[in-house]
């Protein structure tokens, strides 16, 4: 028997949670990602539980053991149970009864195996109860050990379920795929045959989905394939996956944080408002894009926008123009981060309005192009 161990399974809320609906009598088993994630070492954030009990039931038996529920998808059948400020998401077995390739009519079940599978991936419908014991009604464990991403019974049935599914199954390649395997062939074959659904999603959804995938360690691989069957002209029209497999590498080299919005400025999709990113995300995109191709140096870009934007257009210049980071940037980048420059409007009393902004301006520029030595008096006297 397969177990699960770790403080977010066996600490008192989440054990609260699970008995409560065993000794109302229910079946109850933390299921999903956190499954998943427990069995591959990978950190536990989210807690799902999916139980037999119907949503009123859930609500009855867990406000009586002291616990606060908010029905946060009770058309769906899912309560949030809070336990000592923990959240728990808990929802009804369900199977689908019609779906239109964004939602699902659902009815409840009294199943494990028709919950499983209407499921996405394999490596998601694994079940473990109170103590950890897992159950795996669709074989999934197997391919999980594997590091395969497999759709659940016919890909393209999962797929026409939900055409999202055809960005999660690279997403989760990306994240917990073994590339060495490459790509699973029924879903790609799946995929190209089912592709024009994406034009039904909202590029809301096409937005936090890719941004997770860039997110993942390399998701190069990933992005890759989806060129190549066309799904990443569907998505991000006049993209190119070419430099994010070298951006990857100067990520590594440089000891650079992983920056999904980032690696979607090296893509060279340009459309930055349609993905619906959030404003901080939109503007770091188009300050990249405008900064890739400026003659401005690393010293400069970091005077004027810090230094981890210098560090991070080196990485995208590199990719893109295909020449490596020198080594002995560090220290202009460091003096840029730290320059003051040192003439102020006040010192400039003789000017004034549109006259002073743009004498401010040629002096700035002298005084960077002077690698910063420039003095204030040097300054004035220009």
């Amino acid at each position: 028997m397969t177990r699960i161990d770790g403080e977010w399974l066996f600490r008192r809320t989440t054990q609260t949670v699970l008995g409560t609906l065993e000794r109302g009598g229910h079946v109850a088993y933390v299921v999903g990602g956190c499954v998943r994630n427990a069995l591959m070492d990978v950190t536990v954030t989210d807690i799902d539980i999916a139980t037999r009990a119907r949503p009123d039931t859930v609500v009855s038996l867990c406000e009586a053991a002291g616990m606060k529920c908010v029905p946060t998808g009770i058309d769906h059948g899912t309560i949030t149970v809070v336990a000592e400020g923990i959240a728990h998401e808990v929802t009804t077995f369900r199977a689908d009864v019609e779906t239109d390739g964004r939602r699902a009519v659902i009815r409840f079940s009294d199943t494990i195996e028709e919950d499983a599978r209407r499921r996405d991936f394999t490596m998601n419908a694994l079940y473990a109860d109170a103590r950890g014991e897992v159950t795996d009604p669709l074989g999934g464990l197997t391919d999980l050990l594997a590091r395969r991403v497999r759709f659940i019974e016919d890909a393209a049935t999962r797929i026409r379920e939900d055409y999202l599914r055809i960005l999660r199954f690279f997403r989760f390649s990306a994240w917990y795929g073994d590339p060495m395997q490459g790509f699973d062939a029924d879903a790609l074959a799946a995929i190209v045959d089912n592709q024009e659904g994406l034009r039904s999603l909202s590029r809301e959804r096409v937005g936090q989905e890719i941004v997770k995938l860039l997110a993942a360690p390399n998701p190069a691989p990933a992005i890759a394939v989806m060129a190549q069957i066309g799904v990443l002209r569907r998505i991000l029209p006049g993209a190119a996956a070419e430099p994010l497999g070298p951006l990857v590498h100067e990520e590594e080299r440089l000891g650079l944080p992983v920056d999904p919005i980032r690696r979607l400025a090296a893509l060279g999709y340009l459309d930055a408002g349609s993905l619906r990113l959030s404003r901080a995300q939109k503007r770091k995109l188009e300050l990249y894009q405008s900064l890739i191709t400026e003659p401005y140096g690393p010293a400069e870009v970091a005077y004027r926008h810090g230094a981890d934007v210098a560090w991070d257009i080196l990485a995208l210049r590199s990719a893109s123009f295909g020449f490596p980071v020198s080594d002995d940037v560090r220290s202009e980048i460091e003096d840029g981060a730290r320059a003051e420059f040192p003439v102020r409007a006040q010192h400039l009393d003789e000017e004034q309005g549109p006259e002073l902004g743009a004498r401010l301006a040629r002096l700035e520029t002298a005084w960077i192009a002077s690698g910063f030595s420039l003095t204030r008096d040097d300054l004035l006297g220009l």
